[in-house]
């Protein structure tokens, strides 16, 4: 992932407006690509009025996988799908887990900035077909060494899966080998983040000190005081837990338990997103998209956060300012990448407003 300097100087910009989340009224330039509150002689205003804003992240998407849960066929469908949330205010992806390699993509000014967490690793025959790398537990530790390389410090273990064995969800892997690999990712200087529905893996997962639990609709009143406590973050992707009755029903002629866990964590799913972030633990917004879930819903996730119990401005924030500062990416601060969105409302008072992006600077460049 590159946030340098651009290759070529993009023109300079002004734009005024009120500053989100600070809240008063600003002049910001942008002067080779980045951000400054220093008056640029000769630059375009290209704004005026309105609310700026950070640009959107989606915390949890996959950029090359395509509907249906298979790999795009090229580069060119993952960049179509980039090019899909960056119209929806979305300027950061966090790609939690792809068999795609997108690293090229970083070359295209045009496109979010996208932050890797490599493949998935899950246990053999423990999670969609052709998406993972599949590996035995002794094989673990090695596999997030090379992940977490290949990485934008970030490594995605598939926590649980249905096992066919039992008809339900059930942990992919013992707590000892957890320990393990979640402590080479650290030693690598990789963050660990794992797909979990239910409740059997989380005790392990915690307890090794993962850094974020991704959907985490099992999530109990001590697990969360756990995650509080460890500031262990979540990303509950509530756009993709609508679809769990769903799973549900697809799965219920062959494993019934399943259907019956999946229609419970769906009904718990707001009160668990809720009790989160009531006890302090971070919440981010993520879609899952990818596969079952269209790219550009990220202000529907956003909506949904708010709808399960986060104040408004706190569901904003979770799907910008502090999403960014959580991936250690800047907001909009002298001398950063001019990544921003501006608003004809304010987006605090009426998150519907995100439908509607007014204007849209990448890279310090005009691109909506």
């Amino acid at each position: 992932m590159s946030t340098g300097q651009l290759p070529d100087q993009p023109p300079a910009l002004h734009l005024a407006g009120v500053l989100l989340p600070e809240g008063g009224h600003r002049d910001v330039w942008v002067r080779g690509g980045r951000i400054t509150f220093d008056p640029v002689p000769g630059a375009e205003t290209v704004s005026r009025g309105g609310f700026l804003l950070p640009g959107l992240v989606d915390a949890h998407c996959h950029v090359g996988i395509a509907r249906g849960g298979t790999p795009t066929e090229d580069l060119a469908g993952a960049r179509e799908q980039a090019l899909v949330e960056r119209a929806a205010g979305v300027l950061a992806l966090r790609d939690c887990g792809s068999p795609v390699d997108t690293r090229a993509l970083d070359d295209d000014l045009d496109l979010p900035r996208i932050v890797r967490a490599g493949q998935h690793l899950a246990a053999p025959r423990r999670y969609i077909p052709g998406l993972a790398v599949e590996l035995e537990p002794a094989d673990l530790v090695a596999e997030v060494r090379v992940q977490a390389r290949r990485g934008d410090g970030w490594v995605k273990l598939v926590g649980d899966w249905i096992d066919r064995g039992v008809g339900d969800l059930a942990p992919e892997w013992p707590a000892d080998v957890l320990a393990a690999a979640i402590a080479a990712a650290h030693d690598e200087g990789a963050r660990v983040t794992a797909h979990t529905f239910g409740t059997d893996a989380l005790p392990g997962l915690i307890g090794a000190g993962i850094d974020c639990i991704e959907h985490g609709t099992g999530l109990t009143e001590e697990l969360i005081g756990t995650m509080a406590a460890r500031g262990t973050a979540v990303v509950p992707t509530l756009v993709n837990v609508a679809h769990f009755p769903g799973f549900a029903a697809a799965g219920e002629a062959k494993f019934p338990a399943y259907a019956s866990t999946m229609r419970r964590l769906h009904a718990g799913s707001g009160a668990v997103v809720r009790a989160a972030y009531e006890a302090g633990v971070p919440v981010f917004a993520g879609t899952d998209a990818g596969g079952g879930i269209d790219h550009g819903l990220v202000a529907e996730e956003i909506r949904a956060l708010h709808a399960a119990g986060l104040p408004a401005e706190a569901a904003l924030a979770a799907g910008s300012w502090a999403a960014r500062t959580w991936l250690g990416l800047p907001g909009i601060e002298e001398g950063a990448p001019a990544d921003l969105v501006v608003y004809a409302t304010d987006p605090r008072a009426d998150l519907d407003t995100l439908q509607r992006p007014q204007r849209t600077v990448l890279r310090g460049r005009v691109v909506g």
